[in-house]
């Protein structure tokens, strides 16, 4: 038990840190994908290459002064920050980020005792058996310090912020919930390392289950606030959105909140639909060793890098929705298309599997992998249509028929 205990707290203390350290980090690399995109240099003053300008900025942040609204709610406008950063670090735990490391040890520390541990030790702080479920519920609680930052603020243009940033969230979250049905139909697990080890014995998740994967990824980028869903930080709009009168490190909370969600979220796409630590065309990962655990490790890295690139990339390609477009998109294109795609998924693995009586999970995965490119052809093709979002769709047939009118009055 001791060893137990011992080896959790190893693992919390190195996964907070990789992760604070990390988004520092993040912060540094946005700057630099932004400049590379713009064709300009970003940040490259302070250290080589600009390598501490996050801890420039940090030490900025720690000697600002700190401020506080007169009218302002002390006790919520201090809580705020706290309730947006806690549940932001609290997800990361339950997600595995490589193979089982192979531990044994057995010593005595004095008057704490004896500390005895033989065998795997799971590469993961909380190994939860209930998996995106408690990822689902925990990410839920952030809606409530950016609502109370507005609110507490006794700012109008603050309290628009946070009113935006809740209806949003909650918007986004029921799509993003009902995404992750078929791949409980698909694993009928919802723990985090047996959805792994099912994407192992066939196709990662992605394949069979695009159109999920799709829902996920945008429901992901609404639920952190990104371009092309940032309407609760609107600048043009609303100053700076929820945190207008937040300074100093209480501001920082908000940002270091923020990318630890966009950590969280791309982890959580590499883990459900692109295998987790899985290498893929091998078995040699799944052999158990101290070089299984460490190319894994870095193999999720890898994913997870990828898709953080991803976000950054889409944040300075796309322009921003409008508000109404934005609400649109969450309740009558993707909950709608959620639901219908669950109902699909339940008819299509019980034709597969009782009346074509194909049980093997790869051969199944790659009848659905068909059935998933149909349905995604359909979908986009509708999405592009601009049947639903009304917008540049829209606007660019109006401009074709006044341009045409325009030609023949000439």
């Amino acid at each position: 038990m001791k060893g137990f205990l011992l080896l959790s707290v190893i693992k919390m203390l190195v996964v907070f840190t990789v992760i604070m350290v990390g988004v520092a980090l993040l912060t540094l690399m946005e700057r630099k994908v932004s400049a590379w995109m713009q064709n300009r240099r970003g940040p490259n003053r302070v250290g080589p290459a600009g390598l501490l300008q996050p801890a420039a900025d940090g030490l900025k942040n720690i000697l600002k002064e700190e401020t506080f609204p007169a009218q302002a709610n002390r006790w919520l406008f201090l809580l705020a920050p706290a309730l947006s950063f806690i549940p932001a670090l609290l997800l990361f735990a339950v997600i595995p980020f490589g193979a089982p490391l192979p531990v044994d040890f057995d010593f005595t520390a004095g008057p704490l005792g004896r500390f005895v541990h033989h065998g795997l030790m799971p590469m993961v702080v909380a190994d939860l058996p209930i998996g995106f479920l408690f990822v689902l519920a925990i990410s839920s609680m952030g809606v409530y310090g950016i609502a109370l930052a507005g609110w507490s603020s006794n700012s109008k243009y603050a309290l628009l912020g946070g009113l935006r940033a809740a209806a949003q969230m909650v918007s986004y979250e029921v799509p993003m919930g009902l995404s992750l049905i078929p791949v409980l139909l698909l694993s009928g697990n919802v723990s985090l390392s047996a959805i792994i080890r099912d994407q192992q014995m066939s196709l990662w998740y992605v394949l069979p289950l695009f159109l999920s994967f799709f829902i996920f990824l945008v429901s992901g980028f609404a639920e952190t606030n990104r371009l092309p869903f940032d309407l609760p930080e609107a600048e043009s709009e609303l100053i700076a959105g929820y945190h207008t009168e937040y300074s100093a490190m209480k501001f920082s909370f908000f940002f270091i909140a923020e990318y630890s969600n966009v950590v969280t979220v791309c982890a959580m796409v590499t883990t459900l639909f692109f295998g987790g630590w899985d290498i893929p065309f091998t078995h040699w990962d799944e052999s158990g060793g101290v070089l299984q655990a460490l190319a894994t490790a870095g193999i999720f890295f890898i994913k997870v890098m990828f898709w953080i690139f991803f976000v950054m990339w889409i944040r300075w390609t796309l322009p921003r929705f409008r508000y109404d477009q934005l609400m649109g998109l969450g309740w009558k294109v993707l909950m709608p298309l959620a639901l219908a795609y669950i109902m699909v998924v339940c008819v299509a693995i019980y034709l597969i599997e009782h009346q074509l009586g194909i049980t093997a999970p790869v051969y199944k995965s790659l009848v659905l992998f068909g059935l998933s490119v149909v349905i995604a052809v359909l979908v986009f093709g509708l999405l592009d249509s601009g049947m639903f979002l009304k917008g540049s769709a829209q606007q660019r047939h109006s401009l074709n028929a006044r341009a045409r009118r325009a030609t023949v009055t000439s």
